[in-house]
């Protein structure tokens, strides 16, 4: 009696992996790729607009402590003006020696919308005066979010004891200020007040506080 063959069956799905595991691993990669760089591009976004923000404020600071500084340092101008020329809820315009030269400056500061610029005339001529062709402007931030709040207030002698005639109005600020509060609110987006941050600086004006 012969021996039959000795046949060996192999069970094809040990092989290796069926084109649809191939497509159903592949389309998995896929989207678990794609979530990674959302996420990555999501904390990277964060990052940026925190980095940015951080930036915004830490520039707002240093023009708020820069301005107080030049007010407390404030003096009669080169041709004897007034100290302070103008007095206004978005704009003041006063004398100071902003470069440390020994020239006494006429410095404006000015909030039109959101940007706030700064202008400073240096005296010229003989005898001494402040041309306005001369004055050198610069944009210090483009992120003002004051709206209709005043940038500027100003008080006089009797403050913080005095708080009916303070801050003072429109019509004798010229001479009676003695103390000006600078008010700040920033933010890089728009419409977004709720999380704007408020930068408030306050200078006496040294050489008024005697008179």
């Amino acid at each position: 009696m012969s021996k039959q063959p000795n046949i060996r069956k192999t069970n094809q799905s040990n092989q290796g992996f069926t084109l649809i595991e191939v497509l159903v691993a592949t389309a998995i990669t896929v989207i678990l790729g794609a979530g990674f760089l959302g996420m990555q591009y999501i904390f990277s976004s964060n990052q940026v607009s925190a980095w940015k923000s951080y930036y915004n404020v830490d520039e707002a600071n240093r023009v708020a402590s820069q301005l107080t500084k030049e007010l407390r340092n404030i003096q009669e101008s080169e041709d004897g003006s007034f100290p302070i020329s103008t007095a206004l809820d978005q704009e003041i315009i006063f004398y100071s020696d902003v470069n440390q030269d020994g020239d006494v400056d006429r410095v404006r500061y000015t909030l039109a919308g959101t940007t706030l610029t700064k202008g400073v005339t240096a005296p010229t001529d003989t005898p001494l005066s402040y041309d306005p062709l001369n004055e050198k402007v610069q944009t210090l931030t483009d992120n003002i979010r004051n709206g209709i709040a005043p940038l500027f207030y100003y008080y006089n002698n009797a403050w913080p004891f005095d708080t009916i005639n303070n801050p003072l109005s429109s019509t004798n600020r010229i001479a009676d200020t003695k103390h000006i509060k600078v008010y700040l609110r920033t933010n890089i987006k728009i419409d977004d007040a709720d999380n704007d941050f408020i930068i408030e600086s306050e200078a006496n004006l040294r050489s008024l506080r005697k008179s």
